[in-house]
């Protein structure tokens, strides 16, 4: 039977390109075969009229081999006929064990579903077999030896998965793999003792499939929990100096310029403590967005009344320069010195000044005209 190949290497250990090569090379031939497989299955599926009950865990097999596939694309991108170094062997490492973007799949059991490209070929592995064995369609029906081997090999995936279950949930687990153990010596004995187990083994492929889904699913999602997690708790960190900052330029601008913008700066802390659980995590994180938005706009308005005093002082460099053509003209250096006072003064009283200012440009335009005092 087609499983899909051993990854190389692990999280943070990069494989070798001996290792790479060889991956590589099983990963398409894997790919191939389950595709035809799926194909067959499909056309099977709708000349038994069967799609109700079977096209579900059809789709979410063949999505499960569509993500594969788009990743296996971004490995011999990488890969680039074995042009690699160091740093492109961690990448590749990066990309077998990373989570994969099933973000385009149109099923909703694998939307956000954090697996890695091994998990979705066992996932996939698991559903296929779930099918062949629902529709009786196993290429090697008649092989029992070789499905109770296929079944022992699950198995051992089984064992190394229920290694990463939770301490509270591996008891379950462990007990549900004693008993799919425990049957498997025995249908082999009963064959052995030439007893028919084709429909006890079927029962048997189902119920492990199943089991093997169910534990690589539950893995991913406890695994996209906590991401979600730290990601809420990396973003509250930042909107928590965000809004320090964004508080002290209200202060600043409230000691430098008249009127400043009356914010009410909104406080992190009235969103109250982090949730624990993945739907109110994602409404907490929703929530942080607009809480940022909050804090933008209110650092918007706040720097703008910073910029218009800045702009006062600006245009009455300006004016003087202007002014100096009248040779110290007394009243265009009074009104010239007046403006700079109340410039000087904290808070500025951005109103008068900007009034000022038009009046001394007033006076130099009449003066540039002609006029005279």
């Amino acid at each position: 039977m087609n499983v899909s190949p051993h990854a190389p290497g692990s999280l943070g250990a990069a494989p070798t390109a001996k290792q790479m090569l060889d991956y590589l090379g099983q990963l398409d031939t894997w790919l191939a075969q389950r595709r035809a497989e799926l194909d067959t299955l499909d056309a099977q599926i709708i000349a038994t009229n069967r799609q109700a009950e079977l096209t579900a865990d059809m789709s979410l097999a063949m999505a499960l081999w569509q993500a594969a596939k788009t990743r296996q694309n971004l490995l011999l991108s990488t890969w680039d006929s074995g042009r690699v170094a160091a740093q492109e062997l961690e990448r590749l490492s990066a990309l077998i064990w990373g989570r994969l973007d099933t973000t385009t799949a149109q099923v909703a059991s694998l939307q956000s579903m954090a697996v890695s490209l091994p998990e979705a070929g066992r996932l996939c592995d698991a559903l296929v077999a779930q099918l062949r064995t629902r529709l009786n369609t196993d290429p090697n029906a008649t092989a029992l030896q070789m499905r109770l081997t296929d079944l022992r090999a699950q198995a051992e995936r089984i064992r190394d998965q229920l290694r990463l279950e939770p301490p509270a949930l591996a008891p379950s687990g462990q007990a549900k793999l004693a008993s799919l153990t425990g049957r498997i010596t025995e249908l082999a004995e009963k064959q052995t003792r030439g007893g028919d187990i084709t429909g006890s083994l079927s029962a048997l492929e189902i119920e492990a499939a199943k089991l093997e889904r169910d534990l690589i699913v539950g893995a991913a999602r406890r695994r996209e929990g906590r991401d979600l997690l730290t990601k809420v708790r990396e973003e509250r960190t930042e909107l928590s100096a965000r809004q320090f900052a964004v508080q002290t330029l209200a202060d600043q601008a409230r000691a430098a310029v008249w009127p400043a913008p009356a914010e009410q700066i909104p406080q992190i802390e009235a969103l109250g403590p982090v949730p624990n659980t993945a739907a109110a995590l994602t409404g907490y994180l929703n929530r942080l967005s607009e809480l940022d938005a909050q804090l933008t706009a209110a650092q918007g308005r706040l720097s703008q009344r910073l910029v218009e005093r800045d702009a006062a002082a600006a245009q009455l460099a300006a004016l003087q320069t202007k002014a100096a053509a009248f040779g110290g003209d007394p009243a265009l250096t009074e009104l010239a010195a007046l403006i700079s006072a109340r410039l000087a003064t904290n808070p500025v009283v951005l109103p008068a000044v900007q009034q000022l200012l038009g009046a001394f440009a007033v006076e130099i335009d009449f003066r540039a005209q002609g006029g005279q005092r």
